[in-house]
């Protein structure tokens, strides 16, 4: 087993959410975050099964400020 990292916000239409693994640069999307989780894990998998795993550091997630207007 690895842990990655799953990134998820809304798509455009608000309908979808969009799943993003940065460490292999898996995309996927699904109507509620477990559907989108799950179809990133299928996704990534299978990218896995092509793919050596990723020798990078798990990615984090943190914000940050910028001068607006």
């Amino acid at each position: 087993m690895k842990r990655l990292t799953a990134i998820i916000y809304p798509g455009d239409s608000k309908r979808w959410l969009i799943a993003f693994n940065p460490e292999t640069g898996t995309t996927t999307q699904g109507r509620t975050v477990e559907q989108a989780l799950a179809n990133l894990k299928e996704a990534t998998e299978l990218y896995l099964e092509e793919k050596d795993a990723p020798q990078k550091a798990p990615a984090f997630l943190t914000t940050f400020e910028v001068a607006h207007g």
